[in-house]
């Protein structure tokens, strides 16, 4: 928490200039191709970084399909998640993320550069929604991060809680690969009351794809791709 107070102060003279640019760029997609806007994201990430003495160190960008829509499924430990796998992830990608969390200013600008997807976890009509719309784009190419967790508990350090099944219905409606992604020490970037150099790891793991997981019940497949993670995290922290 020390830390993320600690960049704010330390960007605010940035603050204006970036946050009126993503807001503009964010509101003319005809003007800003995917590219431009996802390019801004990134480099506020980059500044964010910098200011917080976070480095992020990136595994595994081999294993990314080179082409066609998947979906990426993080274990989930704090507010830098996805803005470490945004930073690691050369080509464009948006992300699904809880309405609630969504509303705030800067978060907000990050979520509509990249046209991401907000859903309401206490409207099932409207998260079906949101599962089809991602399944749909995916399946014409686009690429996504997606949170099986469904949220995040603090201090539970690197230990990864259950994946939600549902939330593998968006990859098994468009028959995507799914890419696990394992993030070790996200945790100590935002949670923690230091401002000491802090690194954060992305291991992007190899696809599982439709041929794999086709078939599986989504709880199967939640297994599935949890185990995966939890052994990447075992291998890497000892």
């Amino acid at each position: 928490m020390l830390r993320f107070l600690y960049v704010i102060i330390m960007n605010l003279f940035r603050a204006p200039f970036m946050i009126t640019r993503m807001r503009y760029e964010a509101d003319h997609p005809e003007k800003f191709s995917e590219k431009q806007r996802y390019e801004l994201d990134q480099r506020a990430v980059r500044i964010m970084c910098h200011t917080g003495k976070i480095r992020t160190v990136c595994y595994g960008k081999e294993n990314l399909p080179k082409e066609g829509g998947y979906i990426m499924y993080p274990n989930h430990q704090g507010k830098f998640d996805a803005l470490a796998i945004i930073l690691c992830h050369e080509a464009p990608c948006s992300v699904v993320m809880d309405l609630k969390k969504s509303k705030s200013i800067l978060v907000r600008e990050f979520i509509d550069l990249i046209q991401g997807k907000r859903l309401d976890k206490t409207d099932v009509r409207q998260a079906m929604k949101v599962i089809r719309e991602v399944a749909n784009e995916v399946r014409e190419g686009k690429r996504y991060i997606l949170f099986p967790e469904g949220g995040y508990e603090r201090n539970r350090k690197n230990q990864v809680s259950d994946f939600k099944p549902g939330s593998f219905k968006s990859a098994t409606m468009s028959k995507a690969p799914i890419v696990p992604v394992a993030l070790i020490d996200s945790f100590q970037v935002f949670n923690g009351w230091k401002v000491t150099p802090v690194t954060a790891q992305v291991h992007f793991l190899k696809p599982v794809l439709y041929e794999e997981y086709q078939g599986m019940k989504t709880q199967e497949i939640a297994n599935l791709v949890k185990t995966r993670i939890e052994d990447e995290i075992a291998e890497y922290t000892f």
